[in-house]
């Protein structure tokens, strides 16, 4: 990753220059992914009796 791409992805996030003074770039990365992961539209949630068999 290039660092305007970075900086582009941090921007989309909502992140400043000043909020990148308290993040690595693994924090950052991780939350563009949690982001990306919240607008994904799963086909089925798993719940109890789904963990309970695994």
């Amino acid at each position: 990753m290039t660092t305007p791409l970075f900086l582009l992805r941090c921007l989309q996030i909502g992140l400043s220059m000043r909020d990148l003074d308290l993040l690595t770039i693994g924090m950052v990365t991780e939350m563009f992914i949690e982001n990306n992961n919240d607008d994904f539209d799963y086909c089925y949630i798993a719940d109890q009796e789904m963990f309970d068999n695994f």
